[in-house]
C-alpha cells in the first residue's frame, strides 16, 4: 500500500483542485441551500458523492474510454447534460423575491423536496457532468498506473467520492450558517437567479463545443 502512496497524493491533489472548482455540482448545492437549507442541500452533496461512483465504474472497465472516443455517444451524452442543467437552470432563473422574509421559511417548507429526490438530483447532475467524464478518463488513463490493482483503483475512486460528498456537505453547512443564513433570505433569490445564469452558460459552453466546427 506504501508503494502506492505517491500515486495517491497526487490525485488526491488533482482531485481536491477539481472538486473545489466552481461547476454543476457547485451551483446546485448553492441552490439547494439557498432554497430548502441544509437538509437538503445535504442529501444533494451525499448523491453527487456517490455520482462519482459511477464514472470511476466506467473508468475501471474502460468504458469511460470508449465514450470519449466515441462522437456519437459523446455528443449524445453532452445534449442529456445540456438539457437537464437548462431544466434546473428554468427553475432557478424563475426564483422570485419574497413579500416578506417570514414567508421564505413557510414556502421553503411546502416545496421541501423528499430526501430522495434531493438526493437523485445531485447523482444526477454529477453523473451527466461530460467535464467529470473526461476529468476521470484522464485520471484513469494518465495519472494512474495500469499495473496499480484494481482494489488499489476502487479505493482511489472511494476516497474521492467521500471527498467530495464531504466537501459539499461542509460546503452547504457554511451556507446554512446564520450569518449567511440573513444574506440568504434578503438576497437569496438574486443569488439563486445567478446559479441559474452559471448553468446554462455551463449547457452553453456543452452544446458549443458540438456547434463550433473543428479547425
Amino acid at each position: 500500500m506504501i508503494a502506492y502512496l505517491d500515486e495517491f497524493l497526487i490525485i488526491a491533489l488533482v482531485h481536491l483542485l477539481a472538486v473545489a472548482s466552481p461547476g454543476p455540482d457547485f451551483a446546485i448545492v448553492l441552490k439547494q441551500s439557498i432554497r430548502y437549507g441544509l437538509s437538503t442541500a445535504l442529501a444533494t452533496s451525499l448523491g453527487i458523492g456517490v455520482g462519482i461512483l459511477v464514472h470511476v465504474a466506467y473508468s475501471l472497465v474502460g468504458i469511460g474510454v470508449i465514450i470519449a472516443s466515441n462522437d456519437m455517444l459523446f455528443t449524445l451524452l453532452k445534449f442529456i447534460a445540456a438539457a437537464y442543467f437548462c431544466y434546473i437552470a428554468w427553475h432557478s432563473i424563475g426564483a422570485k423575491k419574497p413579500e416578506q422574509v417570514s414567508d421564505i421559511a413557510i414556502d421553503s417548507m411546502k416545496e421541501l423536496p423528499s430526501t430522495k429526490k434531493a438526493f437523485l438530483t445531485g447523482f444526477l447532475v454529477n453523473g451527466l457532468n461530460v467535464k467529470a467524464t473526461l476529468f476521470f478518463v484522464s485520471l484513469f488513463s494518465m495519472v494512474i498506473s495500469p499495473t496499480t490493482p484494481i482494489g488499489i483503483q476502487l479505493g482511489y475512486g472511494i476516497y474521492m467520492a467521500i471527498a467530495t460528498a464531504i466537501w459539499f456537505s461542509f460546503l452547504s453547512y457554511l451556507l446554512s450558517h446564520d450569518k449567511m443564513n440573513n444574506i440568504i433570505q434578503t438576497k437569496g433569490y438574486l443569488i439563486e437567479r445567478a446559479m441559474g445564469v452559471v448553468l446554462i452558460v455551463l449547457a452553453g459552453q456543452l452544446l458549443m463545443t458540438e456547434l463550433t466546427p473543428a479547425v
